[in-house]
């Protein structure tokens, strides 16, 4: 089982940059798959950003070119860096990591990204 632990989040401008971390712990030597999802009030959760264990990201077509996922091993942590920041960004953040031979997913507990015009 791994352990996801979110924060980063907070108030900024429209146009401005925030810099999200996500501290694994656990069994994280097996996860094949890390990925930032988001869920607006209202709205299902959508997937903003993964990377795979191979380095390949892939992020939706809203925020790429804005955001960034990267990861630092030695730090056992995954970061999103959102620049040009929307209104429409505003949502709670999740950080996932996926065990594709155990077929499980973990979750973090989420934090909230509030974005004024």
């Amino acid at each position: 089982q791994v352990q996801l632990v979110e924060s980063g989040g907070g108030l900024v401008q429209a146009g401005g940059s925030l810099r999200l971390s996500c501290a694994a712990s656990g069994s994280i030597f097996s996860i094949n798959a890390w990925g930032w999802y988001r869920q607006a009030p209202g709205k299902q959760r959508e997937l903003v950003a993964a990377l795979n264990s191979g380095g390949t990201t892939k992020y939706s077509d809203s925020v790429n070119g804005r955001f960034t996922i990267s990861r630092d091993n030695a730090k056992n942590s995954v970061y999103l860096q959102m620049n040009s920041l929307k209104p429409e960004d505003t949502a709670v953040y999740y950080c996932n990591a996926d065990d594709y031979a155990l077929g499980s997913r973990s979750w973090g507990q989420g934090t909230q990204v509030t974005v004024s015009s």
